[in-house]
């Protein structure tokens, strides 16, 4: 058994970046009903139009406000019987560059957009999933989530963050119907990725998936009747394993390639 998308209802937050405009289309072709959650209007206004249908809605929010999470909850209270079927939390930003690099202020948007926003979002919109029969979170991780890496240490802290919320939340929930999961991609070929980011990824070897890979991974998971981990990619899913198990091996390796990090973290490319 696999959940049937068609006329469900679908909130996806980062709606308008590439894993998220992948998702929305996997999801349209569907036939799910989607409430696209972003902060450009003009691209949410244009990827609505671009599916040809009025069932789906956007909401302009910004989510690290608490205005804008309320303006996002109160939308999905105005859609009454019709109710949430399904919650994936995509929005996320990248920062890269060495710690000592970086503004107090970008490392602060990471947290809050990348992990606190995910989570009072869910909180405010817990009581209208367990309303439903069948329900599911999906939070949207990284590799970087299991895999502390140099260059990126305020947003592995923020995925580490969601990969602990979403397992506690799952055993929290437990007894109940609704399904908490969670998506790990690789690196992806969004903007989330910048040109130093691309080209240092190119000079290390790492393989960069494109976005339609990754929403075609949040389908199989939707479809899913049980709580998953997900992680994509390999050699990245064995990575996490090591890391996990002897970590002073992946400390050997990602000590080598250093140099090149420090070089594109510096932007003396």
């Amino acid at each position: 058994m696999t959940m049937n998308v068609k006329n469900k209802t679908v909130v996806l937050t980062g709606a308008s970046g590439g894993i998220g405009r992948a998702i929305a289309e996997k999801l349209d072709a569907a036939e799910a009903r989607l409430v696209l959650v972003g902060r450009n209007e003009d691209t949410l206004k244009e990827l609505v139009s671009s599916f040809g249908g009025e069932k789906h809605a956007y909401v302009v929010a910004d989510i690290s406000s608490d205005e804008g999470r309320r303006h996002l909850r109160q939308f999905c209270e105005s859609l009454g019987a019709q109710g949430i079927d399904v919650l994936v939390n995509c929005a996320g930003i990248n920062d890269f560059g060495l710690l000592e690099d970086q503004s107090q202020v970008a490392i602060v948007d990471t947290i809050s957009i990348n992990l606190v926003s995910p989570m009072l979002i869910c909180q405010d919109l817990l009581p209208m999933l367990r309303c439903r029969d069948d329900a599911q979170i999906i939070n949207i991780g990284s590799t970087f989530g299991s895999i502390g890496y140099p260059g990126f240490s305020a947003y592995c802290a923020s995925k580490f963050g969601l990969r602990g919320f979403t397992e506690a939340l799952r055993r929290e929930l437990a007894d109940t119907h609704l399904r908490i999961s969670y998506i790990a991609p690789r690196a992806t070929q969004t903007a989330l990725n910048s040109d130093r980011i691309v080209a240092m990824n190119n000079e290390l070897g790492t393989a960069m998936d494109d976005p339609s890979v990754v929403a075609t991974e949040v389908m199989r998971v939707i479809g899913e009747r049980k709580p998953l981990d997900k992680y994509m990619g390999w050699p990245e899913k064995l990575f996490v394993k090591i890391n996990a198990l002897l970590p002073t091996l992946v400390d050997s390796s990602l000590r080598k390639q250093l140099p090149i990090i420090r070089r594109f973290a510096k932007h003396e490319i």
